[in-house]
């Protein structure tokens, strides 16, 4: 690309104290062009993107647009040099509406009273253009996640971006409401507006982009165009390592194995209507399903964190009761949020405190054991192989792929023998993902019996023995091993049979 870089990076190190995240990247943003940066969960992707957008100035080197060094004391002066940056956490005031989340601090005027008509009237433009039929006059705590994203990419539209930051844009959206997000992206791009995204689905780099940026541990490691590149030499680029073997190999369950937990009609109201199944020790149980189809909904129903009624469950040979979420947990059932941020993980408090808080009872009865938790912490540390830094670091300033890690470990010091997962891997880079995959196998082939629930179909297919599908708050069917397919999923997902199915071999 001959043209000079509207933004650009010249051998920019940034450092937290005496942590040292970035070492001398350098990167360039042309018109008109779509940049993909990516890698794992750590590797310094969005602290790079902050750096260019205002929010973080850098330790040393410069930042240059339109060819003339340039500084940014927030974000304010990026947005005025034409910046704008969405956010991977939503950026959203909650009580406000719709409306004024898209123009807070720019609010449009007539004379010394506020356009409200002009404002409504691009605020339905600018969410028309991102197909999200949402009410200007909805209040954005009554949005879904994936509504909340479309705000906010609305709410950057209406900012005429010049270099447009989008930081994980599609974690939380739907496959329909990612194809119309990358048809905005096409059409800011054809304008002229420079983007640049992150994001872990390989196959929308590979789609969208037309130069890739790879980061590992603070470094840029390879820059190249993205038609030069397969989405496995993408991934071996990120970890450093081959990736190819994503999926641990599946045993396969006994057919003798033992029934460990046995759920008969349960039902979640509003959510899932007589739910049924049962799951064998050492399987691993793939629960799929559009979303709204009550997959979540049904699993916190059975473990007390929802109103749920139920005809019977039996867990471990024995008819159990849950009236409260520790009553489950007490019996050897765990459950792992999807929302690690909110419902998961304290953000402002250290690894320590998370991981022990839900078992101080193990770790020194009435009075704390600080060298006992000092000892769990190492252990998780070591175990999950969690990168952080530093023992003291907050829990929101990890990365996402560490801080689940760090989730999936206070979960396990709770010695559950049935273990539900939630969207496992969302949001999380492929080598952490890999990880992740294998923890669970590995949980499996040591007796021990796991759900899955998860959007990500290569997920269902790679990770699961068996997989339910859910549809409208039921079960729409169950496939065993040889019938786990994408197009068996699909169908049963849309209601429709799977008869003309082909089997896998």
């Amino acid at each position: 690309m001959t043209t000079a870089p509207v933004l650009c990076l010249k051998d920019v190190s940034k450092s937290f104290g005496p942590v040292k995240v970035l070492h001398s990247v350098n990167l360039a943003l042309h018109a008109g062009s779509v940049h993909a940066l990516i890698g794992e969960n750590g590797a310094g992707k969005s602290t790079t993107m902050k750096i260019l957008a205002g929010y973080q100035p850098p330790t040393s080197g410069s930042i240059e647009l339109d060819g003339q060094s340039a500084q940014f004391s927030n974000l304010q002066d990026g947005e005025a040099a034409g910046i704008v940056m969405i956010h991977q956490e939503f950026n959203l005031a909650e009580e406000l509406t719709v409306e004024q989340n898209v123009f807070l601090g720019r609010e449009l005027k007539r004379g010394v009273f506020l356009d409200k008509p002009a404002m409504r009237r691009l605020t339905k433009e600018y969410l028309s253009r991102v197909a999200c039929d949402v009410s200007p006059d909805a209040l954005v705590s009554r949005l879904s996640n994936s509504e909340k994203q479309m705000v906010e990419i609305a709410k950057a539209l209406s900012r005429d971006a010049r270099v447009l930051i989008m930081d994980e844009p599609t974690a939380v959206l739907t496959s329909r409401e990612t194809e119309v997000l990358f048809e905005q992206v096409a059409a800011l791009r054809n304008t002229g507006t420079s983007i640049l995204f992150t994001s872990h689905k390989l196959d929308e780099v590979a789609a969208i982009s037309d130069q890739v940026t790879v980061m590992r541990d603070g470094n840029v490691v390879q820059s190249s165009a993205t038609a030069q590149l397969t989405e496995d030499a993408m991934a071996t680029a990120m970890v450093g390592r081959d990736v190819s073997e994503l999926y641990p190999e599946k045993p396969g369950v006994p057919h003798d194995a033992p029934v460990v937990l046995d759920v008969k009609n349960l039902t979640v109201p509003g959510f899932a209507q007589d739910v049924s199944f049962d799951l064998r020790k050492g399987e691993i149980l793939g629960i799929g399903g559009l979303i709204g189809s009550g997959r979540t909904e049904a699993m916190e129903g059975l473990t007390a964190l929802r109103t749920a009624t139920v005809d019977n469950v039996t867990l471990f040979d024995n008819a159990v009761t849950f009236k409260r979420p520790g009553d489950a947990q007490q019996a050897g059932l765990c459950y792992l949020t999807e929302d690690r941020k909110l419902r998961g993980l304290l953000m402002e408090r250290g690894m320590r405190e998370n991981l022990t808080l839900a078992n101080l009872h193990k770790l020194g009865g009435f009075v704390i054991n600080r060298k006992s938790e000092e000892t769990a912490l190492t252990r998780a540390i070591t175990e999950f192989d969690i990168r952080s830094g530093t023992r003291d670091v907050k829990v929101g300033n990890m990365s996402g792929g560490n801080q689940q890690k760090l989730l999936l470990a206070k979960v396990m010091l709770s010695e559950p023998r049935v273990l539900i997962i939630d969207e496992p891997t969302r949001g999380i880079d492929i080598g952490t993902k890999q990880q992740i995959y294998a923890f669970l196998r590995k949980l499996a082939d040591e007796g021990h019996a796991v759900i899955v629930i998860t959007s990500e179909m290569p997920e269902l297919i790679g990770l699961a023995d068996r997989v339910i599908v859910m549809r409208e708050g039921q079960v729409g069917g169950t496939l065993g091993p040889a019938e786990i397919t994408e197009d068996a999923i699909v169908r049963l997902s849309m209601g429709l049979s799977t008869e003309q199915t082909p089997k896998v071999a």
